[in-house]
C-alpha cells in the first residue's frame, strides 16, 4: 500500500522571493530543444502499448 503524500510546505521569505523570481523569469526554448523533445515524445509514444 501506498504512504499517504505529505502536506507541501509553504515558502516564506527569500525562498518565496526566489521561487517568485524563477517563475516569473522563465527562458525562451529554442526550435532546436522543441523538435529534440518532439522527436523523444513521438518515439516513445511509437514503443508504448498502453490501451486507453
Amino acid at each position: 500500500m501506498a504512504r499517504p503524500i505529505k502536506e507541501t510546505p509553504e515558502l516564506y521569505g527569500k525562498d518565496a522571493e526566489r521561487l517568485e523570481n524563477l517563475i516569473s523569469h522563465t527562458k525562451p526554448v529554442s526550435q532546436e530543444e522543441r523538435d529534440k523533445a518532439r522527436k523523444a515524445y513521438e518515439y516513445f509514444r511509437s514503443i508504448s502499448n498502453f490501451q486507453w
